[in-house]
């Protein structure tokens, strides 16, 4: 990979932008760290009559219980369980991501768009408090919860127990992994609508295409090989430090391969590390449009994000559409430097490339736009006869 802060044939920026330019080409720039920030109590039921999804969301973080992670007591969690109902800080999201969406589905308060239905459904789950109280009813004298400033081991371990082995939960408050039965008959059928879906791609999802499957060369596995994998794969997973999101809009693919006589039910797969994430399927389209954002944790040690598009076949399995990697060192370095400066204006930071040695289409451009560090990148997608497909990048420092 080639990378160039700027133009390639022009000098350093000058002013504001040189200051930044100064600090992308420093050895070890760092990321500031999320302060403390105190919490006001709220009525509960008061905070849901707002109009606005969001709005409703921020107030629901001021009720008691909810200013501080559910899981180690992080103050000010920017991250929410949607399947559980439990406000968490990004290092537990880590964890609660690796646990699958059959479990904990996870979204970010102020990055992921909202909709009244979901934050109905975190209204009749009760915020952390009530989670607790079901989740942690037994645990041990002896055993103390994760603090903020627990390892990720420790941290991961504990919440394993708490929401995958159950270990603490009180069977007669509440049946495990089922908050629908807890709600409202019309709250019931939101439940279903945002986690169904999910939940069945995730348990009916051909082996030898669940992510990662294939960086493994394990395709020939059988299931019972493969549940063991991930198992073990999810475990490290949650015990990863992550210094940052990144968040992938996976905007569109152009001429993509056919797989189904004289088209294809394309979607797109996104890795980075042990983690995974997916596109929805649109149907009968070599050309199809999805704009859809994804969230991924950045570990410390920075792996490619890599990108694969399948055909989703419903008797058969899902056909190979070809796939693509990204060095996102760059982009993050260029967000560190960026948290660092304070500077505000936009600007070109610098850019990746395009060359016949990487699948760049065209260069990617890395700029400030309105405060956040972007970068557009076109990839040709490789192992296939054709297909191009444009994603968005944007780095989220844990602040945010």
């Amino acid at each position: 990979m080639s990378t160039q802060h700027g133009n390639s044939d022009t000098k350093p920026p000058s002013g504001s932008g040189s200051r930044l330019y100064d600090l992308l080409c420093a050895e070890q720039p760092y990321w500031n760290r999320p302060s403390d920030a105190d919490s006001t109590p709220w009525n509960f039921r008061e905070s849901c009559k707002s109009s606005g999804a969001k709005g409703r969301l921020e107030k629901l973080l001021k009720e008691s219980g909810n200013g501080v992670c559910a899981d180690c007591g992080t103050p000010d969690p920017k991250w929410v369980s949607l399947t559980l109902g439990v406000f968490i800080c990004i290092k537990c999201s880590g964890v609660h991501r690796s646990l699958g969406v059959h479990i904990s589905k996870v979204l970010s308060v102020k990055l992921d768009e909202w909709t009244d239905e979901q934050v109905d459904v975190l209204v009749n789950l009760g915020g952390n408090n009530v989670a607790n109280n079901k989740y942690e009813a037994l645990i041990p004298e002896n055993l103390k919860k994760p603090s903020p400033d627990s390892s990720n081991e420790e941290r991961a371990d504990f919440i394993r127990r708490k929401y995958e082995m159950l270990q603490f939960f009180d069977g007669n408050k509440h049946d495990p992994h089922s908050p629908q039965r807890t709600l409202s008959s019309s709250s019931q059928g939101s439940l279903s609508n945002l986690f169904g879906q999910d939940k069945r791609q995730y348990e009916k999802q051909p082996t030898r295409h669940r992510i990662g499957q294939k960086f493994r060369n394990s395709w020939g596995r059988r299931d019972s090989d493969h549940h063991k994998s991930v198992r073990k794969s999810n475990s490290l997973a949650g015990m990863v430090e992550f210094i940052g999101m990144i968040k992938v809009n996976v905007v569109k693919g152009t001429n993509l391969a056919v797989r189904d006589m004289v088209t294809s039910d394309p979607y797109v797969m996104l890795t980075l590390g042990q983690q995974s994430v997916k596109t929805r399927v649109i149907k009968n389209n070599l050309n199809p449009v999805w704009n859809e954002s994804l969230m991924l944790s950045i570990p410390d040690s920075i792996p490619p994000l890599k990108v694969i598009v399948y055909d989703k076949d419903t008797f058969s399995h899902d056909d190979f559409m070809g796939e693509a990697e990204i060095d996102i060192q760059p982009l993050v370095a260029a967000a560190k430097a960026h948290e660092r400066s304070e500077i505000q204006e936009s600007m070109q930071l610098g850019k990746w490339v395009a060359s016949k040695d990487n699948t760049l289409e065209k260069d990617g451009i890395i700029t400030v736009t309105d405060g956040k560090v972007k970068q557009d990148i076109s990839l040709r997608l490789q192992k296939v006869e054709r297909g191009v497909l444009e994603i968005e990048l944007e780095c989220v420092p844990l602040t945010q």
